[in-house]
């Protein structure tokens, strides 16, 4: 095995797990050595394969992300609920739920590749709304085993005792609460800032290259059993 490739490809490694952009704007050297050295290529594939990761490409720029249940570079629920300040599992099942609608509302599927330019608040209000409640009214049909439907009863039971905000909330700012239904919106809209895949300006929210890398091979690779279940209930 060649030296000079696996330091490229470890140097690959590096600047991407760190956050630092390769792109044909940015270390373009390794953008274009990932692009045309097959042997280097070979190298990082490999190495991300062993660790559990996934590379995504999208215009003209890399992208990595933690695989499924990769408890080294991804979240445990136990630290995603520390992050988001919430204490038990369907709490944060309700906040998968949002950002599985977010990102519905970006990018409906693999057919079209068009992007909404931005959503604000009360669209992801009416979806997670709209979408539960046609989930729900199905379950009985959709769910495949009792496990599924005390999930989604779960959330659904969350979110219609939450009232539409709350007293102590300042829900167009930055701080959010999860005492009400726009204030758990918030809570993920703040964590999907904080993670580098929104931009917000003057209450409406942009996915950056980033995000919309993520959401556009999700449907292309992943999609998973929520999707199966919003298109069982008519949701996409």
């Amino acid at each position: 095995m060649d030296n000079w490739n696996m330091e490229k490809a470890l140097e690959l490694f590096s600047k991407l797990i760190t956050g630092e952009s390769v792109s044909a704007k940015d270390n373009t050297d390794l953008y274009e050595e990932y692009n045309s050295n097959m042997e280097m290529y070979n190298i990082f594939g490999s190495m991300i394969d062993k660790l559990n990761l996934t590379l995504y490409q999208h215009k003209e720029a890399l992208y990595i992300t933690a695989g499924e249940k990769n408890k080294v570079f991804g979240y445990t629920n136990e630290e995603l609920r520390k992050m988001l300040g919430l204490k038990v599992n369907k709490e944060l099942y309700t906040c998968y739920f949002i950002i599985y609608n977010i990102i519905t509302l970006f990018y409906k599927d693999s057919s079209s590749y068009t992007f909404q330019e931005y959503i604000k608040i009360e669209d992801v209000l009416r979806s997670v709304d709209g979408s539960l409640s046609s989930i729900i009214s199905k379950l009985d049909v959709i769910a495949k085993n009792e496990l599924e439907e005390n999930s989604f009863n779960a959330i659904a039971v969350l979110w219609e005792e939450l009232p539409l905000t709350h007293s102590n909330e300042l829900v167009v700012n930055t701080r959010a609460y999860k005492g009400s239904k726009l204030g758990y919106i918030k809570i993920v809209f703040n964590f999907l800032k904080d993670q580098n895949l929104f931009i917000e300006v003057e209450e409406r929210y942009y996915a950056n290259d980033r995000f919309k890398a993520l959401i556009e091979n999700y449907f292309e690779d992943f999609r998973g059993r929520l999707y199966e279940i919003m298109s069982e209930g008519g949701l996409n």
